[in-house]
């Protein structure tokens, strides 16, 4: 797969400023989602990479892509939903999130992956001398894919690559080693692949002591990047139909994701569209009775 085109940094930035309390953000189910496109996501994210020192008091910026898998996780398991929740940026990794924030009146302009947003940060990286440290994905993917970024990207560099047993977080011994190699390589951007919830938990629980620029959740990226794992053709990206391809090729696996997840997605986005029926209509009674009153004095 090609990897996309630079594009300037300079550029990017112009199109979104750079504060941290400058993002709008869409709230679903008390999930933040920025309202920011692929190119704004990558702007930031490189303004923050660029301007970092030794002495950074704001520690290590977190990115996090909710979708409507992780929205329904999240309402049933508070460990991941306070995860999403420490995330210096949030991207909408899921056409669904995109179609209920315009459902709900709070238009997203944009799906932003976190593969296409670990792909554009990677190829930035390089163009500005930035380090990149891969964690996670299937057995050989993170140093494939180490060496694919290195081969297209003039001036890649890589901090570092590792892909840590399934369950290595529940042994401290194992989680340590993992933190004495990031610690070692002092990466500028670290790519995190362990799948969620695992990943954002990951994230939450050890990022912020590491001396790194920013960390990104980015699921099945590194295996996708390394050829181990087939990514749904880019025409079903853009009709939103890459669930149902997906589902296709793997139906014991998916479809309870997929069939009840959907199901458990649209309850939520409906009980949030019932609860702004309700605010509405009680401003606008709040608003009839205080009118009445203030006829009634002038009649006095």
């Amino acid at each position: 797969m090609a990897l996309a085109p630079a594009l300037p940094l300079a550029g990017l930035a112009a199109r979104q400023p750079c504060a941290a309390d400058s993002l709008s953000r869409f709230v679903l189910n008390g999930i933040p989602i920025d309202q920011v496109t692929l190119e704004e996501a990558a702007a930031r994210v490189m303004a923050r990479l660029t301007k970092r020192s030794g002495h950074d008091v704001a520690g290590p910026m977190l990115i996090m892509g909710p979708n409507a898998q992780l929205i329904t996780l999240a309402a049933k398991r508070p460990q991941f939903a306070q995860a999403l929740r420490t995330a210096g940026l949030s991207v909408a990794d899921g056409i669904s999130i995109v179609l209920a924030s315009r459902w709900l009146g709070q238009s997203l302009p944009e799906r932003v992956t976190g593969g296409d947003l670990m792909e554009r940060l990677c190829i930035e990286s390089a163009r500005h001398g930035l380090s990149v440290f891969f964690l996670g994905g299937l057995p050989g993917a993170a140093e494939r894919t180490a060496r694919k970024f290195e081969r297209l990207c003039p001036g890649f560099r890589t901090a570092g690559f590792c892909c840590p047993p399934m369950g290595f977080e529940r042994d401290p011994a194992a989680n340590e080693d993992i933190l004495r190699q990031i610690m070692a390589a002092k990466p500028d951007l670290l790519c995190v692949a362990f799948g969620a919830p695992r990943q954002e938990i990951w994230m939450m629980e050890n990022v912020p002591g590491l001396p790194v620029g920013a960390a990104i959740s980015v699921g099945a990226a590194l295996d996708t990047q390394a050829g181990l794992r087939k990514r749904a053709p880019r025409w079903t990206h853009r009709i939103g139909m890459e669930w149902l391809y997906r589902l296709v090729r793997e139906p014991r696996r998916l479809w309870r994701r997929y069939l009840i997840g959907n199901a458990e997605f649209l309850l939520i986005v409906g009980r949030e569209w019932w609860r702004q029926r309700r605010r509405s209509a009680g401003q606008q009674e709040e608003q009839h009775a205080s009118t009445l009153q203030t006829c009634s004095r002038v009649e006095e």
